[in-house]
C-alpha cells in the first residue's frame, strides 16, 4: 500500500493489518544487534558519552513570509559551529548540480519547533528557527545564488515537516537578526554508524527468509537531528510503497518498524539511507526510487537498524522511539 508523506499518525499501521508483516524475531534481532554495538541505552551501556546536546544557535538574519491563510510567518536563520558544513562548492558547481538528472547536494540544517510571537502591530504570528553551520552561513551571505537555493530548501523543509503552505516570495528584514526568542536545538555531537552490522557472528534469524538479507552500509555522510528535506535536492525518482508499524499498539510506542518495497532494487549497495530525528530519506540509485517522509514520533536514529532482503525486495527499518 502507498502512503503519503505527511507527518501524522495515519502513517502507522497495526501489525495485524499487514499481510505477511514483519516477524517479531526480525525487529528484536535488529534491536539486539544495535545494543551489542553499544548504541542502545540498555543495562551495561550506562555512562556512555551522549551523542547529542542542546545548543542555542546565534541569530543571523530574519525573513518574513506568510502561509496560505495569510498569517505572518517569521523564519530566523541562525548559525552554530556545532552543525556540520555541507560540501564546499562554487556557484557554477551548484548550477550544474541543479541542472543534472541526479542532483545530490545536501545542506545540513536543524528545523526548530514553531513558537508563538507578536508582530510590531501587536498581532499574533509564528516564528521558526533554522540552524546551519557558521561557515555555510557566511557563504550564503556572499552569494545570492546560494541564498536563494538555501531559502527554497528552508521553505520546503518547513512545509513538509509542519504540513503548511508558505509564500515563496519571502522578504529579508533589514537590521533584524531574529524575531522572538531563539529556541534550543538538539544537535548531535559525534558520528556513529546508523545501520547495525549484520554478518558472521550475528544472531541466527528465526525467520529463514532472512538468511539472504544484506545490511545497508553506513554512509560516511554526517547525520544531524533535523534532516533536511530539503537538505537533499529533490530527486525525480518515484516514491516506493511502504508501511510503518508501531510496537506496542497502545500508548507511546517503544519503536517503529518501516517496510519499504523496492522491487527494482537488486542490491543494498544501490541504496542511500539518511535518518533524522523524525525523518526518513531513502534514495535508490540511479533513479529507481526516492522516499522523503516525516514520522509522527521522534526516533533515536543512532540506534536504528536496517536490512534489505534480496528475495522479497523489502527494506526493513527498526526505529527506536524516544521516550516521553
Amino acid at each position: 500500500m502507498s502512503t503519503n508523506s505527511k507527518s501524522d499518525k495515519s502513517l502507522l499501521v497495526p501489525d495485524e493489518e499487514i499481510e505477511g508483516g514483519l516477524q517479531d524475531a526480525l525487529y528484536k534481532q535488529l534491536l539486539l544487534q544495535a545494543a551489542e554495538a553499544g548504541h542502545l541505552d540498555l543495562p551495561g551501556n550506562e555512562g556512555q558519552e551522549p551523542i547529542s546536546k542542546l545548543v542555542t544557535p546565534e541569530p543571523g538574519f530574519c525573513v518574513k513570509t506568510k502561509d496560505d491563510q495569510g498569517n505572518k510567518i517569521f523564519v530566523n536563520i541562525c548559525k552554530t559551529e556545532h552543525m556540520p558544513a555541507p560540501k564546499d562548492i562554487s556557484d557554477e558547481d551548484l548550477v550544474k548540480l541543479l541542472q543534472s538528472d541526479e542532483p545530490d547536494f545536501r545542506v545540513p540544517l536543524s528545523i526548530g519547533e514553531p513558537h508563538a510571537e507578536v508582530d510590531k502591530g501587536g498581532k499574533g504570528c509564528t516564528a521558526y528557527d533554522i540552524a546551519i553551520n557558521s561557515e555555510f552561513y557566511n557563504k550564503i551571505g556572499t552569494s545570492d545564488l546560494f541564498k536563494g537555493f538555501f531559502m527554497s530548501v528552508v521553505i520546503e523543509g518547513l512545509e513538509n515537516k509542519y504540513n503548511i503552505l508558505l509564500d515563496k516570495n519571502w522578504i529579508q528584514l533589514k537590521n533584524k537578526k531574529c524575531h522572538g526568542v531563539i529556541t534550543e536545538h538538539n544537535i548531535r555531537t559525534k558520528s556513529k554508524p546508523r545501520i547495525s552490522e549484520v554478518g558472521e557472528g550475528s544472531i541466527e534469524p528465526e525467520n529463514p527468509s532472512l538468511s539472504s538479507s544484506t545490511t545497508i552500509p553506513a554512509s560516511s555522510k554526517p547525520l544531524i537531528t533535523e534532516l533536511e528535506s530539503s537538505s537533499v535536492v529533490t530527486s525525480k525518482a518515484p516514491q516506493p510503497e511502504y508501511v510503518i508499524m508501531r510496537e506496542p499498539l497502545e500508548g507511546h510506542p517503544e519503536f517503529l518498524v518501516a517496510e519499504i518495497k523496492l522491487p527494482k532494487v537488486k542490491s543494498a549497495k544501490l541504496l542511500t539511507l539518511d535518518l533524522g530525528e523524525d525523518r526518513i530519506v531513502l534514495h535508490a540509485h540511479p533513479s529507481a526510487y526516492y522516499l522523503d517522509i516525516y514520522l509522527p514520533f521522534y526516533i533515536m536514529q543512532e540506534d536504528s537498524g536496517a536490512q534489505f532482503n534480496r528475495d522479497t525486495k523489502v527494506l526493513t527499518l527498526t526505529l527506536p522511539v524516544k521516550p516521553l
